[in-house]
């Protein structure tokens, strides 16, 4: 019935849907599994993709050629650029998407891709041959062959969903959960792990008092997270915030008895980053009210997502303390919020690539990975997919490096370091965040998906014209000059220094009180040079000129990074021969086996004299 595909992908979310895509578009026949055909790429948790840095990692799936930036541009119903009162490298999109629009256009996207097709099952095991994955067997009884298997069970593998004293097997609230993966990796000698996530109650949007609350639109110049001409959802729709209060919070505190979370229930670490509400009014005691975020699951749709009261506690419970928000006096609920506890594989079993270093050809991607957020799934999904691709057609892997991108920190974050709760991304891990900017993800990773196959030739050139046009913009302001008597006025009306004699251009850009659209009304040569350009390029040369001494200096840090970066180290390399290093450096460089010096370093527990021991025989 079935042939051999080149690529199994089991589960079809954010990385699924990612992985199917990716290894198609390169050429490879895709089977992608899923339990459910009517619920791929469902948003299960917030109607929302991007923030911060999470916008950044969307935006570099889709300078690379991923489809989530598209998908999500074609959906949104309002876009948002988050700390634009901070520097660029803080910069976040972020768009509240129409999820059942969303689903339905990845669902369409993935139809229209050639070489992928889909099966509704569940996998239960996987087909092993000489320490090599060689296809799966699902829960009918069919065996599927394949050269590579990527999973992406999400929140599936042996998922108990909790809401009070209650508990029940589910992957998703609906949905049944998957069994029998689990047990068998753990037997070939895989280390597992539980992990616990949450979700609010979804009320019904016409029964609130939205003049209680307080209005958040969208940008009025509406952004978009993909670089291609994609054209979305003209409308675009509102959101409000509210806060709970004491009252909430004591009506709360009457559930905690029955919380699965306080009373042990709940085995699985949670996200630190996105409590619970109840975890909240717990840990922040001295705090009298928390932020709500009401957001609309859509244009066509009453349903309301309650973001901010994700809980476990009795619906009961649940409903009574909702309904002393302001706003949600009479507020009628759809469906509880609950706790759901699954199945996760600790990263550092993984290489770099993705791909299991217990089995060859396996690759495990998103939740199973102890990731949270559609976006790190995603990316981590795009990567595996690319890989597995690559590796079984004999071509180079993509690995992308900390310092071109985050998904590069995300990977390398969870193979070095591995994690002990739900990982998120945040600007604060990337070291080099000032280079890892949302404007220029196009610039850093688009030349690598053309090399790949993934971006053709008309949209990398695109790339370099956006090159080469900012670059002429920051070389005009370098040789034009303006006299003090066309910019004084303009520069103390902005709070900045008048000028005593004629100056460059670049040097009143570098000063932060004045812009390109502040100086173009003193001088019209700079007018009509702008008006050749789009708003992206004119963006990027504005901020090339005011950080160009921060960029000179963080590319030098990168460059004495690089040594480190590029030493490779034999992956048969045997620590346990090197006596000078410490008794934990030699446990984990054995289990972690890092490629590189600069690896090596990151490993917790390596300290620099043990990183110093191992450059001596590297060298060797």
């Amino acid at each position: 019935m079935f042939k051999k595909y080149n690529v199994i992908v089991v589960g079809a979310g954010h990385a699924g849907c990612e992985a199917a895509a990716a290894a198609a578009n390169l050429g490879s026949s895709v089977l992608l599994i899923t339990m459910n055909m009517g619920t791929i790429a469902q948003m299960s948790c917030n109607p929302a993709m991007g923030g911060v840095a999470k916008g950044q990692i969307v935006r570099e799936v889709d300078a690379l050629g991923g489809y989530s930036g598209i998908i999500t541009d074609k959906t949104s119903i309002q876009f948002r650029m988050l700390n634009q009162s901070k520097g660029p490298a803080m910069w976040s999109p972020r768009a509240q998407s129409d999820r059942m629009r969303f689903a339905e256009e990845w669902r369409l996207a993935l139809e229209r891709t050639p070489n992928v097709d889909m099966w509704q099952d569940t996998v239960t095991s996987l087909l092993i041959k000489n320490n090599t994955v060689a296809g799966v067997k699902t829960s009918i009884g069919v065996e599927i062959e394949a050269d590579a298997v990527v999973l992406t069970n999400g929140t599936f593998l042996n998922g108990i969903i909790h809401i009070g004293e209650k508990k029940f097997g589910g992957g998703r609230t609906g949905e049944k959960a998957a069994t029998g993966l689990t047990e068998q990796l753990v037997t070939l000698g895989f280390e597992a792990g539980r992990m616990k996530t949450g979700t609010p109650p979804r009320v019904d949007g016409r029964s609130l008092n939205y003049s209680l609350m307080e209005e958040q639109w969208g940008d009025t110049v509406r952004g978009k997270f993909s670089y291609t001409d994609v054209q979305g959802i003209e409308e675009q729709r509102c959101c409000w915030i509210t806060y709970t209060n004491s009252n909430v919070h004591e009506t709360l505190k009457e559930g905690f008895e029955k919380s699965p979370m306080f009373t042990g229930r709940i085995k699985g670490l949670g996200p630190r980053y996105c409590p619970s509400i109840e975890d909240k009014i717990n840990r922040f005691a001295e705090r009298d009210r928390h932020q709500i975020f009401v957001e609309p699951e859509g244009l066509n749709t009453v349903e309301i997502y309650v973001n901010g009261f994700s809980t476990s506690l009795p619906e009961d419970v649940q409903y009574r303390a909702l309904t002393q928000i302001p706003g949600f006096e009479t507020a009628k609920m759809f469906r509880p919020g609950y706790a759901i506890e699954y199945d996760f594989f600790p990263p550092t079993q993984l290489s770099l690539t993705l791909e299991t270093k217990q089995i060859s050809n396996l690759y495990f991607a998103g939740q199973i990975n102890g990731t949270t957020g559609y976006e790190e799934a995603a990316s981590q999904g795009f990567i595996a997919g690319i890989n597995a691709h690559q590796k079984i057609n004999d071509k180079h892997e993509l690995i992308l490096k900390r310092s071109e991108s985050y998904i590069g920190v995300l990977i390398d974050d969870l193979v070095t370091k591995g994690t002990e709760e739900p990982y998120r991304m945040f600007t604060s891990r990337a070291e080099h965040r000032l280079l890892l900017r949302q404007d220029n993800a196009d610039i850093r990773l688009s030349p690598i998906g053309h090399e790949l196959g993934l971006i053709n030739d008309e949209r990398l050139e695109k790339v370099n014209a956006k090159i080469k046009n900012s670059d002429d913009i920051v070389a005009f302001t370098k040789a034009k000059s303006i006299e003090p008597s066309k910019v004084n006025a303009i520069l103390e009306e902005n709070g900045t220094s008048a000028i005593p004699q004629n100056t460059k251009l670049f040097n009143l850009l570098s000063r932060p009180q004045v812009g390109f659209d502040e100086l173009k009304a003193a001088d019209n040569s700079l007018q009509e040079l702008l008006s050749k350009y789009d708003k992206e390029t004119i963006e990027q040369a504005e901020i090339k000129i005011k950080y160009e001494s921060y960029f000179i200096k963080e590319m030098e840090i990168v460059d004495k990074m690089k040594k480190m970066e590029d030493r490779e180290i034999n992956p048969n390399f045997d620590y346990s021969q090197l006596g000078s290093l410490s008794k934990e450096a030699r446990e984990k460089l054995s289990r972690i086996k890092p490629r590189t010096l600069g690896q090596a370093s990151r490993i917790s527990g390596v300290s620099p004299s043990d990183v110093s021991v191992l450059m001596v025989h590297v060298s060797r």
